[in-house]
């Protein structure tokens, strides 16, 4: 399952666009692209495992290991650069 449409491509903005609705709709305020979610309070390292499902199941990534450390997930900019990244390495591992 993915939040964007079929025929829109996954870019840096897109993503950032997508994680931010879910982030507005879930805590209820806006937040800045390279925002520290943590640091400023606004996000529980509760809310870090929401976040990791969300990002799991909305763009069919798997988080783990050393892509779970928190710094992921500190801000929008931190987050799509890694789903972007799990996505390029999953279609990589599809084409070998």
């Amino acid at each position: 399952m993915t939040v964007h449409g079929d025929n829109t491509p996954l870019t840096a903005e897109t993503l950032q666009k997508e994680i931010l609705g879910f982030l507005t709709e879930r805590i209820k305020t806006d937040v800045e692209l390279d925002q520290d979610l943590f640091a400023s309070g606004v996000v529980s390292s509760m809310f870090a495992m929401q976040l990791v499902v969300h990002l799991e199941e909305a763009y069919d990534i798997a988080i783990v290991g050393a892509d779970l450390k928190l710094d992921n997930f500190r801000t929008v900019v931190g987050m799509s650069s890694l789903v972007l990244r799990l996505k390029g390495d999953t279609e990589a591992a599809g084409n070998a």
